[in-house]
């Protein structure tokens, strides 16, 4: 832990929580000075130019997609992004795929909204179950890792999903949810960890795993990532950026028009990510992400810093109850027991580097890329 004085940003509400934050003089932190200097021309282009952007990559998008089933893959979660994303490019004529991820935590709520989706868009969905009993090893074995990236599971088996897909079906294009306006904000590189690194997971699950063969977990490395982007030039867009994004303006469309149901935070489509994000992150590693994603909405002019610090005041559950029920579905899920969730939150956290990682790979391969690109 740091001995520095604690400090909140005077702009948006990142905290000395992130070990490298620094404050000018005016206390506003290099989080969000950062996020403007590099992102601040998505943020407040000209309506004109981004219609003009927006026109030729979907343009591009059909021309690639002539003659073929689908001319795009979408990854749908359920939550607000993707849904968005999954709407407005229907509603702009092209024909999606839309893929789904399920590794046993997803609440009823976000299965319901995808379902309502996919039938009303007529578009076809592609769902890849995950074995729940290998999954829950995989999960148990990050958990005794005390590596703060247990998401690293989902978020990687979801890239190699829709990368899959595209390769399937021929498709250059992954629209994604992901957007400036919402989650532009670095996320501060000790609160999560490199999403390719397959040998990082394959390394945790061979110390800590049960030693069963992985079978239906579909992960991707470095080298897989390397092939779909730049042999087979399958390219992963932030299809929202094309448009100026207000999240409550399209929560409402898609409330009226789809019959979709919200979530309190951003992400908790999932059990576990609500879980995870709310109640884990927050014992264990002392990490709040609402600060970065109400941060991002801060600076894009979509709440008011009063707005999110008020939202802080309180535990990430609408309720004390909401949150012990999570604990109890978790415990049941996990068949843990409240004294192995006391002795997993006090141990200490541990770097993913000691297992073993790609991110020397990666950082190799993209200098040998840029040595080809300035020749």
């Amino acid at each position: 832990m740091s001995d520095r004085p604690y400090q909140v940003c005077t702009r948006c509400v990142m905290d000395t929580s992130a070990r490298d934050i620094t404050f000018d003089e005016k206390g506003i932190c290099n989080y969000c000075r950062e996020f403007l200097e590099k992102s601040g021309h998505l943020l407040f282009m000209d309506e004109a130019e981004r219609n003009r952007k927006r026109e030729a990559y979907i343009s591009r998008v059909k021309a690639d997609g002539q003659n073929k089933k689908y001319d795009c893959i979408i990854g749908l979660s359920g939550g607000v992004d993707s849904s968005w994303a999954l709407y407005l490019a229907v509603k702009l004529g092209l024909r999606p795929l839309a893929v789904h991820m399920d590794n046993g935590w997803d609440t009823e709520l976000a299965q319901n909204n995808i379902n309502n989706l996919v039938q009303k868009l007529g578009v076809d969905l592609h769902t890849h179950v995950i074995d729940w009993d290998e999954y829950r090893e995989l999960m148990q074995a990050f958990f005794k890792a005390d590596v703060i990236d247990i998401e690293l599971l989902y978020d990687n088996a979801m890239m190699a999903v829709n990368y899959r897909q595209a390769r399937k079906w021929g498709v250059k294009h992954i629209l994604a949810g992901t957007n400036t306006s919402t989650e532009g904000m670095a996320m501060p590189t000790e609160w999560n960890w490199y999403k390719f690194d397959a040998r990082n997971i394959r390394c945790i699950w061979k110390r800590f795993g049960n030693g069963r063969r992985i079978e239906t977990f579909p992960a991707i490395g470095v080298t897989g990532y390397i092939y779909c982007e730049y042999i087979r030039r399958i390219k992963w867009e932030s299809f929202l950026d094309y448009f100026d994004y207000n999240k409550a303006e399209s929560l409402c469309v898609l409330t009226e028009e789809m019959g979709y149901k919200p979530y309190p935070y951003k992400h908790y489509e999932s059990l576990f990510t609500r879980f995870y994000q709310g109640y884990i992150l927050l014992k264990k590693f002392g990490v709040d992400k609402r600060r970065m994603h109400l941060g991002t909405l801060i600076v894009s002019g979509q709440m008011t810093r009063e707005e999110a610090l008020s939202l802080l005041d309180h535990i990430p559950y609408p309720s004390k109850e909401d949150q012990e029920t999570d604990i109890q579905y978790f415990l049941k899920k996990m068949g843990w027991s409240e004294h192995d969730l006391e002795t997993y939150l006090s141990q200490s956290e541990k770097s993913h580097a000691i297992y073993g990682t790609e991110k020397g790979y990666m950082r190799f391969a993209s200098s040998v890329y840029r040595w080809f690109v300035k020749r």
